[in-house]
């Protein structure tokens, strides 16, 4: 068991045991918890042995199992929330222990107090699944105990009470009319004298009923009736405890076998025996375990395992979240400001990132996505961002069947060559990625372009992509910055690209299907006169790695 625990994961450690070595005062933090752990289990050994030694336990046997029940439960709260508390406010952390040591990776005092919060969760459930089958058997012995109520009413009072308990708390009004099971003359006898009211008060018709009615003699009968019992069992409990019983010596608490009956037992065993009077040291020890095995679980019973697990399937998807936060940290899967698109489609920036829910914000602003955490590591998720320093910017166009491939792949190199250096954002930094930032050839600070460039790349990339219907289709890209950088390079491009075309009259045809009727003759002689132009451009420009007699992977 110990070697499974040690193999949780927890975060940028793999297991347990190497989150505890990472801090001398982690390791601290967990000899003091793991001997708080020891001191609250004997504490809590003593206190329950305490307790069902007690009086108490038997004459209030819910509040009893209440104490032993919360006591526990409480101890580990307040040991833990000591720690965590300890760890927030008292920096039990030396200062390195207390800072990540890579960014976005929780440093060991926040995974540590976060295992703790999960502890305390788990605790917390566990009590709850102990106090209410103890909550339920309260509502039950309270019913039962109104059911032996009635049915001491039922019986004008109960063998073993003290004097006319019944006749305290209630007065009986004899019948106005005479019962149809006696003449007048006998009634009439019968109301003139004590005996003869005490005949008709116990007096039932051919039918079972009886006559007159009760008026209650104290606010509360039922209180009252409650008060005697417990003055009956408390003679009981005194009885077996001082050795003035049926056994001849003085009975234990809390011993095992059960000496004495606590008193819901003790209720039982007078309800099965028809409330008669109840014996001390009557029975051998244990007799009521006896009676009670063989009899199957009650739903009581198995209520405890039922709800603890409850509480940990209702922890399942705060705990895969927490966990999914726990591991997004530490294989950093995203993180805030990566450009993703989700399952469904939806396209953002990665706002911000919590143990509970994801905030997801729309590339145009236009709205923000709310997802729980677990679905960045359990769905399918395309992180534009991640580990990729260089993203294309890819702008198509056709050209003119006119104009000389060569010479266009040419112009093209030309508008990437451009974009390079003018395509930059509003604190004008480059938005396209530089093997070397060309601010530096104007001795000038680098604007930081050429930063986490890790692969050899040649920019602008252009390639011949088809004949088309109308035109000779091309594609060019440039490697930017980010997700984001693409949006406006590609925009500036093309602007470029206008401007280019127009110089070196690189025609774009319109994308139509019928017979041509122009003069090919004269377009072509007009595209001519600047191929003297288009030549330098070649011969200054290239053709990129197009020109090179060897091709490469886009």
């Amino acid at each position: 068991m110990a070697d499974e625990i040690t193999e949780i994961s927890v975060g940028q450690f793999d297991t347990v045991s190497q989150l505890i070595a990472s801090s001398v005062s982690l390791q601290l933090a967990v000899i003091g918890l793991v001997i708080g752990i020891i001191g609250i289990s004997l504490v809590y050994r003593k206190f329950s042995f305490w307790v069902k030694t007690q009086k108490f336990n038997h004459v209030r046997p819910h509040v009893a199992r209440f104490a032993r029940k919360i006591i526990l439960p409480f101890l580990a709260i307040a040991l833990i929330s000591s720690v965590n508390m300890y760890i927030q406010v008292f920096e039990l952390f030396d200062e390195e222990s207390m800072i990540p040591q890579v960014e976005g990776e929780l440093a060991p005092s926040e995974v540590f107090a976060k295992m703790l919060n999960t502890l305390n969760i788990l605790v917390i459930g566990y009590t709850i699944s102990q106090l209410v089958p103890i909550a339920l058997t309260k509502r039950d012995s309270s019913v039962l105990e109104r059911e032996d109520f009635d049915a001491w009413r039922e019986m004008r009072g109960f063998p073993d009470d003290e004097g006319d308990l019944f006749h305290k708390l209630y007065k009986w009004i004899p019948p106005q009319q005479k019962p149809d099971d006696l003449t007048d003359e006998e009634f009439a006898t019968y109301m003139q004298s004590e005996e003869g009211l005490q005949y008709l008060e116990s007096f039932r018709t051919s039918q079972g009923n009886p006559v007159g009615s009760y008026e209650k003699n104290v606010k509360d009968p039922f209180e009252e009736w409650k008060k005697s019992e417990r003055k009956k069992y408390e003679k009981y409990f005194n009885y077996c405890i001082s050795g003035n019983n049926v056994s001849g010596r003085k009975l234990f608490p809390g011993v095992i076998p059960e000496e004495i009956y606590p008193i819901d037992i003790w209720r039982e065993q007078k309800r099965n025996s028809g409330f008669d009077p109840i014996i001390s040291g009557n029975k051998p020890p244990g007799h009521s375990r006896k009676q009670k095995e063989g009899v199957p679980k009650s739903a009581k019973q198995v209520l405890p395992i039922l709800i603890f697990v409850g509480v940990i399937i209702g922890l399942k998807e705060p705990l895969e979240n927490y966990f999914s936060y726990i591991l997004i940290r530490k294989d950093k899967v995203v993180k805030e400001g990566d450009r993703v698109q989700l399952e469904s489609g939806y396209n953002g920036y990665v706002h911000k990132i919590t143990p509970r829910v994801t905030y997801i914000r729309h590339g145009l602003n236009e709205s923000v996505a709310i997802i729980p955490t677990r679905q960045l590591v359990s769905a399918e998720i395309i992180n534009y961002t991640k580990e990729i320093k260089l993203v294309p910017a890819v702008v198509k166009v056709g050209v003119s069947y006119l104009n000389n491939p060569r010479q266009v792949t040419s112009i093209l190199v030309k508008i990437g060559k451009r974009a390079m250096v003018e395509a930059i954002d509003a604190k004008g930094r480059h938005l396209v990625r530089q093997n070397r930032c060309p601010y530096l050839e104007d001795n000038k600070p680098s604007c930081g372009c050429d930063k986490d460039i890790h692969v050899d790349v040649t920019q602008p990339v252009v390639r011949f992509d088809k004949f088309n219907d109308s035109a000779l289709d091309f594609s060019m890209w440039v490697y930017v910055r980010d997700y984001g950088a693409q949006f406006k390079t590609k925009s500036d491009m093309r602007l470029i690209m206008y401007e280019e075309f127009k110089k070196y009259d690189i025609r774009i045809p319109w994308p139509i299907r019928t017979v041509y009727q122009g003069d090919e003759k004269r377009e072509e002689q007009e595209i001519n006169q600047l191929d003297s132009k288009r030549k330098e451009v070649m011969d200054e420009y290239g053709m990129g790695d197009l020109g090179r007699g060897e091709s490469a992977d886009e």
